[in-house]
């Protein structure tokens, strides 16, 4: 029962829509023109959007022919520039294996000339070395045999002065050592001892100058004045004898009553003698000797002022010379500077047994 109701129903609904249809169509004349007007104004505008999309994409496909265009002629050139490129690379290769071989062969000579150089700094230091070594064995001597204290620490400093050319920092030590001895020449007391030796020497060289008491001659008489032409012939005679026989016999006061009257022999020997004491107190001066240099000064001033004659003036000069001589201090203790000798011995040996 329902269904046929159902099926009435949609009769009837069919049978309604059928009617609105009929009617609508009998309605679509008067509405159809603005339809078709908005139709023709969206057709016309579809086709000017078509147009212009046309046109942009001709432009668009005109600029990218050209784009293409420049690219291609851009890719040209740039493998053009890119065989120039490679081109290059491969000559800077070339040119860059020519600089390596160079600078190969130029670090060979470097490695070679650094090694000679080496070779030449051993070899100048060795000998600086040495020569260092002989200057202090200089100062040892100059100071040891001479007494020259002066020289001594003149050839320490020029010692010092050739260490400091190497600038080795293990010669530091060393050059510690060396100004502890330089210092300690500096602090002591200075005795003249070559002067002293050549002032010796030339007194033994002067010795055969001086005149002995014993040749000393009295003052040569004045000459009687002139007698008148009126004296007679025999007063004449007799005083001319008289002139001779005083000349035979002199008088003279010699202030020293136990001159030694020598005979030539002997005086010789006295002139010997005197030149040896003096050169035997040189010989003692550099022996460091006190005593006996004094010793010799003194019996070299005794023998001067007893055989010689004082009133000369090279006896004098050579008697205050001997005095002078007597009272100088040759005793003085001089210090020892043989550690920078064995410190510069005991470095060279180290060096020769680490090469």
């Amino acid at each position: 029962m329902r269904f046929s109701k159902n099926m009435s129903d949609m009769g009837a609904n069919i049978q309604k829509g059928d009617t609105t249809t009929a009617a609508s169509r009998r309605e679509w004349p008067k509405d159809i023109v603005p339809v078709l007007i908005l139709a023709a104004i969206f057709a016309a505008a579809m086709a000017w959007q078509w147009y212009d999309n046309r046109s942009q994409i001709s432009e668009l496909q005109h600029e990218l022919a050209k784009r293409l265009a420049e690219a291609e002629t851009f890719s040209k050139e740039s493998r053009y520039l890119a065989g120039e490129a490679s081109e290059a690379g491969r000559r800077m290769e070339s040119k860059v294996g020519a600089l390596d071989a160079k600078l190969s062969e130029s670090q060979s000579e470097q490695l070679a000339l650094e090694a000679l150089y080496q070779e030449l700094t051993k070899s100048r230091d060795e000998v600086t070395l040495e020569e260092v070594e002989q200057l202090l064995l200089i100062a040892n001597q100059q100071l040891q045999l001479a007494n020259n204290v002066k020289a001594a620490l003149i050839a320490l400093q020029e010692a010092d002065v050739r260490l400091q050319r190497i600038e080795r920092p293990q010669l530091t030590p060393v050059r510690k050592i060396l100004s502890l001895d330089m210092d300690l020449l500096k602090t002591a007391p200075y005795v003249d001892t070559v002067g002293m030796s050549l002032r010796l020497d030339s007194l033994a060289r002067e010795i055969d100058k001086l005149p002995l008491a014993l040749e000393l001659r009295p003052e040569e008489p004045k000459p009687s004045p002139d007698r008148p032409d009126t004296e007679s012939t025999w007063l004449r005679l007799i005083r001319e004898v008289w002139e001779d026989m005083k000349q035979l016999v002199r008088v003279q006061n010699m202030n020293k009553p136990d001159i030694a009257l020598l005979p030539p022999s002997q005086a010789y020997f006295l002139r010997e003698n005197l030149r040896l004491r003096l050169l035997s107190a040189r010989n003692a001066l550099l022996a460091r000797n006190p005593a006996s240099f004094k010793a010799d000064i003194e019996a070299s001033l005794n023998w001067t002022d007893r055989y010689f004659d004082t009133r000369s003036e090279a006896v004098s000069s050579m008697l205050e010379t001997l005095r002078e001589l007597r009272d100088s201090d040759v005793g003085v203790e001089l210090p020892l500077i043989s550690a920078s000798l064995d410190a510069i011995r005991k470095y060279r040996l180290a060096r020769d047994k680490g090469k």
